[in-house]
């Protein structure tokens, strides 16, 4: 019978011919364990932690932006450009707009769903962040190009974070090469 899990007829006993009614005698069969309640997910690779963390990262500074304290002269923050006096953790000027390319840079999260999204979303961060850099260098932070507003110390984090969505990136991309089965 269908009963015990096995399915099909029991196996016949010695005799040749299972016992009438299907059913062999003798010691009854323990039933299959029961199946996990939940599968394992599948390992995560470097290069989707590292974007996981920086997503987090930037999430946290967005949210932070917003939350007076975290944002020093919060009752100063302007929707976007230089008119913003606030300044996240006393030392980084941020308007309603920079909080909001934080947010958007909290895709890392999202990204770090699969392997080639977490590539991009580190190395075009890089990219995109090693911009923001050089435009923050080079502008005069007093005029109206100055939008987003960054200040010398956003400059410095800006060329960090450049410099970290870089080689987290890098360092991913050799962890897989290293773990293919071609090994590099």
């Amino acid at each position: 019978g269908a009963r015990g899990g096995g399915g099909g007829a029991p196996p016949p006993g010695p005799g040749g011919a299972g016992a009438a009614g299907g059913r062999r005698p003798g010691p009854r069969r323990a039933p299959p364990p029961p199946a996990p309640a939940r599968v394992p997910a599948a390992r995560r690779s470097l290069m989707q932690i590292f974007a996981a963390g920086m997503g987090a990262a930037f999430l946290l500074a967005g949210v932070g932006g917003f939350i007076p304290g975290i944002t020093s002269d919060y009752d100063k923050l302007a929707f976007i450009g230089t008119d913003s006096q606030a300044r996240l953790l006393g030392l980084f000027e941020v308007s309603v707009v920079h909080n909001i390319v934080h947010l958007l840079f909290g895709v890392g999260l999202l990204a770090a769903a699969r392997y080639t999204s977490a590539r991009a979303y580190l190395f075009g961060g890089g990219i995109i962040y090693l911009a923001l850099t050089v435009f923050g260098f080079v502008i005069d932070r007093n005029s109206d190009v100055n939008f987003v507003p960054v200040n010398s110390n956003d400059n410095y984090l800006h060329l960090g974070l450049s410099l970290a969505l870089l080689v987290l990136g890098a360092v991913g991309l050799r962890a897989a090469r290293a773990a293919s089965p071609a090994g590099g």
